[in-house]
């Protein structure tokens, strides 16, 4: 009875938080339709951009975790002014974070040729790549912010904002790609610009909403630009950097595979494109599950309820393995359907299906993984689970890919089983860690 509570109570949080990431995933996914419409190689432009966009953008959501984490205990604890920190200096490592990557983009995009991608793509990214980094600013804000409502399990209101966000960028693609209703054909740089107005208006948005909701008035700050308190922020950063580092270790393993795909050429790219864009999205709802247990567990333990914290983590295993039996026959019966929706090509769309199949496989252990580290985070625990994310990706994943590829000639396809090697290492690491530490948290109370 206590696993079927704690898993009621998970996903009562966590529904709203699964479809809100897969809203915000949706961004890229409408990105990656319309722009797969114009051609091939523009398609191969947007998954390079891209690959060098996801790695520093993670780097920001892993370093906001932080806030999710020390407002829920706060939440659990009554803390209603440590909550107010947790949210005011989220936002301050936010917009530092978000003008300082925008910054070293803008130096990085000055030199795409060191990357040693196929002649007709580099030339392409440049002003798509400046203006996507831009939107990074109010992403990450506007994230800090996500993870402060949910935490104080109010996920609705930034799920609706969230979603209007998307629908937005919808129309505002349709605008300024193919120059509907007299705006100017932009081509691919349209998708950007889509994007980047996108993001202001979810951020607005949600500042507006957090200050004039009446229930949240003791728990979001009164004044916004006071001086940073150094001890609150250290605190965020000791969760946030190895979380941030954690999860950079996977999504730049991804980002180095799509890199690698330049190797293979424009076709590789584009079936690369496909694959991660529906492999992304397919993560959103365990990832939404995972933000939705981070939570959780960091509220019974504020709350001092420690003996709730096996029967969540156990319930949570259970959730996660139940959704990714569904992923895993979506992936395996359909992928080539799926991948025809992006583009005509028919060599794209087999090599793309191919590589579907790989993301079936890895479904199980990819959710398990991410159910684990988020459940390890919200007990505070970050740094040996980023050094093992680490090891399973960068010592594994991408070493067994490059030698597939390469070695055995396997291709892009080869590169793909690499990650799905490294995702199984992470698994198998993270999951006991958890075990042991919510055993030993229940029996000794720290």
């Amino acid at each position: 009875m206590n696993l079927l509570n704690e898993s009621r109570l998970t996903l009562r949080l966590a529904f709203p938080l699964m479809i809100g990431q897969l809203s915000q995933m949706l961004m890229g996914v409408v990105d990656t339709v319309m722009v797969g419409h114009l051609g091939v190689k523009d398609l191969a432009a947007l998954t390079f951009a891209n690959s060098l966009f996801h790695m520093p953008f993670v780097f920001g959501i892993g370093l906001l975790s932080g806030v999710s984490v020390f407002t829920s205990n706060s939440c659990g604890a009554n803390d209603t002014a440590g909550a107010r920190g947790s949210c005011r200096h989220g936002v301050y490592l936010a917009t530092a974070l978000g003008l300082v990557l925008f910054g070293l983009s803008w130096i990085v995009s000055r030199h795409f040729g060191f990357f040693g991608q196929p002649p007709e793509v580099a030339p392409r990214t440049t002003g798509f790549f400046r203006i996507l980094m831009a939107s990074v600013v109010p992403a990450l804000v506007s994230m800090a912010l996500k993870n402060h409502a949910d935490a104080l399990n109010r996920p609705w209101p930034p799920f609706w904002i969230f979603l209007g966000g998307v629908t937005l960028n919808v129309g505002l693609n349709w605008l300024m790609i193919y120059g509907n209703w007299g705006c100017p054909a932009l081509g691919f740089v349209g998708a950007a610009w889509g994007t980047f107005i996108s993001r202001c208006a979810i951020m607005a948005a949600m500042f507006f909403w957090l200050v004039s909701a009446r229930d949240l008035q003791e728990w979001v700050p009164r004044r916004w630009l006071r001086e940073p308190n150094f001890p609150d922020i250290r605190r965020l950063l000791s969760i946030g950097l190895p979380a941030s580092f954690q999860m950079l270790c996977e999504v730049s393993a991804f980002s180095l595979a799509g890199l690698i795909m330049g190797h293979f050429g424009a076709v590789a790219m584009a079936a690369h494109q496909i694959a991660i864009t529906l492999a992304a999205t397919a993560f959103m709802i365990p990832l939404g599950l995972a933000m939705a247990l981070t939570v959780r567990i960091g509220q019974v333990q504020g709350a001092g309820e420690l003996e709730r914290l096996r029967p969540i983590a156990v319930s949570g295993w259970l959730l996660a393995a139940g959704y990714s039996l569904v992923g895993a026959v979506l992936f395996l019966a359909f992928g080539k359907i799926l991948a025809s929706f992006f583009i005509g090509s028919p060599e794209v769309i087999a090599l793309a299906g191919s590589l579907l199949m790989v993301v079936g496989v890895f479904q199980l252990v990819d959710s398990l993984q991410v159910a684990s580290s988020a459940m390890l985070r919200g007990l505070e625990d970050a740094r040996v689970p980023a050094i093992m994310g680490f090891a399973a990706y960068w010592l594994v994943g991408l070493p067994v890919g490059a030698g597939l590829a390469f070695g055995l000639h396997l291709g892009a396809l080869g590169v793909w089983w690499g990650l799905a090697a490294g995702l199984f290492v992470a698994a198998i690491t993270l999951g006991p860690r958890l075990w042991k530490s919510t055993a030993a948290i229940s029996s000794t109370g720290r």
